[in-house]
Formats: C-alpha cells, structure tokens, sequence
C-alpha cells in the first residue's frame, strides 16, 4: 500500500512528553461536589495542558443538578479532568477531576481504580454535599486529604469544628487551600503524599 503523500500524525508536544527520569507515576483523584473547584484545581497545578470534559449548562440541568452557585458557573465537567505534576525527578502524579453533579457519579468507580489517594474538595458553605464523597472513598478503601477551597464568602471554621462536622478521625489531614494558586494546589497534593507515605510506613496502606 503507498502512504505517499499521506499526513504524518503529530507526536505529544515537548513539554507534555513525560520526563525521562521518571520511575513511578501514581494515580490520584480530585473529588467534592458540584462547583467546589476541582477543574480549576486541576488546571493551576497541572504541568501539561490538562484534558477537560466541560459542557456548557443548559436550562435542561435545572431541577435535576445543584444549582448552588450556577450565576456564575456557565460550564461543568461531564466526565472527567486531567492533568499531570512531576513531584520529584522520579516521581509524577496523574490527576483525574470527578465530575460534581450525582447523575455522573456512576463515572466514579472507573476514575477511582488504581488510584492511589484523593483530595476532597470542600465548600464551608455546603458541608453536607461531602458526606456521599467521602463515603464511596472510605468504600472502595482510597485514602485521602480534605481541603477547604478558600470562597470569598465562605464562612471559616477551627480545624477542630469541621473534623467534627465532616466526622474525621485525627489522623485525616485537613487544609485550607485556593484552588487558583498553583502553589497552594501543590501544597495539597504534598500534604496527600505525606500522608501516604506515614500509612504506607505503619502498614496502614494495603
């Protein structure tokens, strides 16, 4: 067969190409409900140009997703965001954004294989959307962190407070955070992996 003059396919850009050091990559998820800012987070820290799967709102959604801040919110993920950041020469993090609204959750447990740990996203202004969260986390036995996405007229509480409202054992680390800051993001995604790393010493992550 002659493939002259056919078009050659394009390889990934030189700065999506995955660093040659790399030994190990781990899959983490970013997760919380609707509007709590986990495409944003995704694409402040990733190093790549991250892959969105964000549709515009229609007045279909109305009645049948959360409208809680959807003024201001014109897009949401339907499927999923990623993104990837190298922690170390020999270290990189695959990140995979939840969808927020409940009729997607059924994408979850594909997002949730492999994975390795999660951020929970919340929103002091709607605890109560991280109860389901956490508990299809603590379900399929992914550990994770929890940050407090900093919402301008979001009230603010004593660590103390929300691990009692959001029923947390001591050990769960809990964080503000503002998903726009790049450096923030990666405070968090740092936190998570301490974190795994004090479960992976005592043995606790199996």
């Amino acid at each position: 067969m002659d493939f002259k003059g056919s078009e050659t396919v394009p390889g990934p850009r030189a700065e999506d190409r995955l660093p040659h050091t790399a030994q190990a990559a781990v899959k983490i998820v970013i997760v919380g409900g609707f509007g709590v800012g986990k495409t944003t987070m995704v694409g402040s820290v990733s190093e790549i140009k991250p892959l969105t799967t964000e549709e515009t709102m229609t007045q279909a959604g109305i009645g049948v997703d959360d409208d809680f801040g959807s003024a201001s919110k014109t897009a949401t993920t339907v499927a999923m965001d990623f993104g990837r950041i190298k922690i170390t020469d020999q270290l990189v993090l695959y990140l995979f954004g939840t969808p927020g609204q409940e009729r997607f959750w059924f994408l979850w447990n594909g997002l949730f294989e492999g994975a390795l740990g999660a951020v929970v996203l919340v929103d002091t202004r709607r605890l109560e959307v991280s109860f389901d969260v956490m508990g299809r986390l603590e379900e399929r036995g992914v550990p994770f962190v929890v940050a407090v996405n900093s919402f301008p007229d979001a009230p603010r509480y004593p660590v103390a407070d929300l691990r009692s409202a959001l029923d947390l054992s001591e050990r769960i680390p809990i964080m503000d955070c503002d998903v726009r800051r790049r450096a923030s993001s990666r405070d968090v995604l740092m936190t998570l992996m301490r974190f795994l790393h004090s479960l992976a010493m005592t043995g606790s992550l199996t």
